[in-house]
């Protein structure tokens, strides 16, 4: 898609193939599309909760039916391996399945007690919410949004990343075809110069994204001009800590996972390994050996577990910054070969605080590795980030790590495990990774009315 294009074209990334050319909505088709979504909010929002969650019943059937071919749209688009793009599926159905169970009891009238005759919070949806959503996970990060926000009484319009504009109509479709109102999800197709626009439409009441922090600099500041909420999950810088009593041969292809899935492209991948000294060395022998055994094949065959990257300019944007790195004194352990959306599995040594691959979020198969004297330099060290996301640690003496989660300002402090999302906790970060929670009774109350009624005989 070249600026100033009246057409969107998908393109498989892992060979440079053409896959679809859509055209681009007009302004007259997104006003249609906003004005229905109002019309559409005025009758969802009366729905009893239990008439909403049970349309969730016939979601998870058309997409667990639909699995194998949505899964096979994911890997065209993006390029995931498709074992990664099928258990993105999954996560989805497992997260339609928690609302399905939760929602009533998250969205139930609180009673208070008071001197009223009766007095109570009501969670009422606020209307039209837009989502502005990336390609890493495009089903995954858009139900993640979509499912406790419709089930809300809300209304959803995605614009979403047009590298995989095929998903996020595939998506509006499973919602019609499961018996969702026409208008109660629509999908944008339009580019970024246009939701200024849009954000400022009464119909509008507020935005959600997902991306890097100049975008969510921006939505937010369109936002804040029109005094409307956002929910900004963002980029992430997350450390990995290694500390001497790390069981390695029960943890490392966890740890390998934290970095690697996705071909390295996760906002809460671990991207800076920071290893206790008297363990260092058999951690990289040991980390080495499990990334030099990764298969990089057809991302269609099930037994590939490493893939290109999403486009050709973010394999080139990792190589900028391993090399400005190198410059400043980092070491090539393994890897750093491109080839257009290619990028070897990489890992870097020597690395200081002032460089590159340790200070900016870096989106790909790369694992800068650092020495550390103890615990508490690398809580010092992890902690030395504009992000803030999560941040892992693996030791057999989990309960001196649990006494360290206040010295952690993230949104994600995980022991003995990756940092990952889970429909039953929230998601979120702190600092440069953005507001608001996602997921969890959290998740479904960050775009409702807490309303208070107060009444008196």
């Amino acid at each position: 898609m070249s600026k100033g294009s009246k057409t969107i074209e998908t393109i498989n990334p892992c060979n440079g193939e053409s896959l679809k050319t859509y055209p681009y909505q007009t302004d007259s088709e997104i006003n249609d599309k906003l004005k229905l979504a109002d019309t559409i909010f005025a009758d969802w929002k009366t729905k009893s909760i239990n008439e909403r969650t049970e349309l969730l019943d016939s979601l998870y059937n058309n997409l667990s039916h639909s699995k194998e071919k949505l899964s096979e749209l994911i890997t065209l688009e993006m390029g995931k391996p498709i074992t990664e793009s099928k258990a993105e599926i999954d996560k989805c159905l497992l997260l339609i399945q928690f609302y399905k169970k939760n929602a009533e009891q998250f969205l139930a009238d609180v009673l208070i007690e008071t001197e009223a005759h009766e007095s109570y919070i009501s969670y009422d949806p606020l209307g039209c919410i837009l989502a502005v959503m990336p390609w890493n996970y495009p089903f995954w990060q858009v139900f993640r949004f979509a499912i406790p926000t419709l089930t809300a009484g809300n209304v959803a319009l995605l614009k979403h990343a047009s590298n995989v504009t095929g998903c996020a109509l595939a998506i509006e479709e499973l919602f019609l075809d499961s018996g969702f109102p026409k208008g109660a999800f629509q999908t944008l197709l339009t580019n970024h110069d246009t939701i200024e626009k849009i954000i400022g439409n009464t119909i509008v009441k507020a935005v959600t994204l997902t991306g890097s922090e100049k975008a969510g600099k921006s939505i937010a500041a369109t936002a804040g001009k029109h005094l409307k909420k956002t929910l900004l999950e963002l980029g992430g810088n997350n450390a990995c800590i290694i500390l001497k009593d790390a069981d390695l041969d029960k943890y490392l292809d966890t740890i390998v996972k934290a970095r690697m899935q996705n071909s390295g492209q996760s906002c809460i991948a671990a991207k800076r390994f920071l290893v206790e000294e008297t363990i260092y060395d058999e951690f990289l022998e040991k980390f080495t050996e499990k990334i030099k055994a990764l298969n990089y094949n057809n991302p269609l065959d099930d037994k590939t577990n490493m893939s290109c990257l999403a486009r050709p300019d973010l394999a080139e944007t990792l190589e900028q910054q391993v090399s400005k790195s190198i410059d400043k004194g980092a070491k090539v352990h393994y890897g750093n070969t491109r080839d257009k959306a290619y990028y070897q599995p990489t890992i870097l040594t020597n690395i200081s605080e002032d460089m590159d691959v340790f200070k900016e979020e870096t989106f790909g198969p790369l694992a800068p590795i650092m020495k550390v004297k103890n615990l508490d330099e690398a809580i010092k060290l992890a902690s030395k980030s504009s992000f803030g996301l999560g941040t892992m640690i693996f030791t057999e003496d989990y309960k001196t790590a649990s006494k360290k989660v206040l010295d952690i300002e993230d949104g994600a402090y995980f022991i003995n495990e990756l940092v990952k999302s889970d429909p039953r906790l929230p998601f979120g970060g702190t600092k440069a990774s953005g507001y608001g929670r996602e997921l969890s009774k959290e998740g479904i109350l960050e775009f409702v009315n807490k309303k208070t009624v107060f009444i008196n005989k």
